[in-house]
């Protein structure tokens, strides 16, 4: 059953389950609910409503994230890396290469490339960039807040830019990172170690990273710009 609740879609699926579960999924933002067979229509229904700021903003996100830009890797198209826009070329090459010159940036592939293999590899190159960066920032921020992480890795992500295995201790940094500047690789960085203190996003978790990074709310905002924003 789907019905409106605030203006928002909501599809409500009845299951032998204990307690109401609240889903926010991407790419669009869709909410779902599994409840027990007992609970009352009425009550769910008062339970989103007591949910529906969270909601919104877990809708902004995916929103923002899945906005990020996707180019086909062709000739003509813009590439951004650590926020700068840059003219791509693509040109026949014996293996894939990436190469950045001037205001150019040049991608180099096999002449039976496919969108999906230039995609790999373009994305493999970010990784590398994002890895060679990520040890200076992260030094730097432990070293401000006292906290330590167990182990970091980057990976692609459609709908978040970090994550923190509190209980593992370890750190996941979205790929798409550097395609933005830099500040926003050291505001996600800062945000996944305060985690280690602090597992949600309440009020004490807002304190604290205001505490190290005043200006993180403006950080946040370029982060989920659109890049073509963040030059003009």
């Amino acid at each position: 059953m789907t019905t409106l609740i605030s203006g928002i879609p909501v599809e409500i699926t009845r299951k032998l389950v204990k307690n109401i579960n609240l889903t926010v999924l991407p790419p669009d933002g869709s909410v779902r609910i599994s409840a027990p067979f007992s609970v009352p229509d009425s009550y769910i229904l008062e339970f989103v409503n007591s949910k529906i700021k969270w909601i919104n903003r877990q809708r902004d996100k995916i929103a923002a994230v899945s906005s990020v830009y996707n180019p086909k890797y062709i000739s003509g198209e813009t590439v951004y890396i650590w926020g700068k826009p840059y003219l791509l070329k693509v040109e026949s090459g014996p293996k894939y290469a990436f190469e950045v010159s001037g205001e150019t940036a040049l991608l180099f592939v096999p002449e039976n490339s496919t969108a999906e293999s230039r995609e790999a590899f373009v994305r493999r190159w970010y990784s590398q960039q994002l890895k060679d960066r990520i040890p200076t920032y992260l030094a730097k921020w432990e070293q401000i807040t006292g906290l330590s992480c167990n182990q970091w890795r980057t990976k692609y992500m459609k709908t978040r830019w970090g994550t923190c295995n509190t209980s593992a201790g370890r750190i996941w940094l979205n790929v798409r990172l550097a395609e933005h500047p830099t500040i926003c690789l050291e505001y996600v960085i800062l945000h996944e170690l305060l985690h280690l203190l602090v597992p949600n996003h309440g009020p004490e978790f807002q304190s604290l990273i205001g505490r190290y990074m005043a200006d993180w709310r403006n950080v946040r905002r370029l982060l989920n710009a659109p890049l073509s924003a963040v030059n003009n």
